[in-house]
């Protein structure tokens, strides 16, 4: 077992069972891929400066609520670390979707013209606030888009989308591919505190097993999700522990946004 100094001399039973699932990726000759996605920002927050004085020289993928950004958004992200990329949250963050259903700004009951220009906004808005370092990504609100509207994203200016659970396809539609996280810190039908290490270190092994074997892509790297706005003391002391994990391994990476997102690169604003 390949234990990074500092961690723990006496580990408990989750994080040796991460340890025990990295070591197989690093005998099998394999890089275990992460990447970590962070939603609802629309300006600087003593949460944003905590969330990236924890990441140290890890990236982190922004997703930026469009209408709501501001100016100062953009002046902060300027002065922090070029591995910081923003990503499309929606439109406004809006819920459309009727009393009874689950949560989504783009459920089909709305209209193809309204949901494209809404897309189309968001996209300008936000390469009008960010330039390059804003992705043609889509992560849509709660983690929902009716798949009636992908066939939208194209002419909107987007490329990808970034929602939640293992893709089943790298390119859900023509032009499009999907990158999703798989693991979010938050219990949100709980008290919106931490999950829990046994639940985050479930999951995340869960699915670095899952591509290991081959039951999910095995090219999706496993997303973190966390929420700034709602961060609890417990969420950052989870995550410092595996960053000081996984930095250590030698069979992890972090992957910055513009790699998680690569086939995208080359696309036109």
């Amino acid at each position: 077992m390949n234990q990074p100094p500092g961690v723990c001399d006496d580990i408990p039973a989750g994080w040796a069972g991460l340890l025990d699932e990295l070591d197989r990726w690093e005998t099998a000759e394999r890089t275990a891929a992460l990447w970590w996605r962070d939603d609802d920002a629309v300006v600087p927050s003593p949460g944003l400066d905590r969330l990236v004085a924890i990441a140290k020289e890890i990236p982190i993928a922004l997703a930026v609520i469009p209408a709501d950004a501001r100016p100062d958004l953009a002046i902060w992200l300027s002065q922090s670390r070029p591995s910081l990329a923003v990503l499309q949250h929606g439109w406004r963050h809006s819920n459309y979707s009727a009393a009874g259903e689950k949560k989504s700004e783009f459920p089909s009951a709305r209209s193809a013209g309204e949901v494209s220009f809404e897309l189309s906004a968001g996209r300008a808005r936000l390469v009008q606030l960010f330039g390059r370092r804003a992705l043609p990504v889509l992560v849509p609100p709660w983690n929902r888009i009716d798949h009636g509207f992908l066939p939208l994203l194209c002419d909107c200016g987007i490329r990808a989308i970034s929602q939640v659970k293992p893709r089943r396809t790298l390119s859900p539609r023509p032009g499009v591919i999907e990158v999703n996280v798989h693991v979010d810190l938050v219990a949100w039908a709980g008290d919106r505190g931490f999950i829990g290490e046994e639940a985050a270190l479930d999951g995340i092994i869960g699915h670095l097993r899952a591509r290991r074997l081959g039951r999910v892509c095995r090219d999706e790297p496993t997303g973190i999700l966390t929420h700034h706005l709602v961060q609890d003391d417990a969420t950052d002391a989870f995550l410092r522990r595996i960053i000081a994990l996984t930095r250590a391994h030698p069979a992890v990476r972090w992957l910055d946004a513009t790699e998680v997102f690569a086939a995208t690169r080359a696309s036109p604003a």
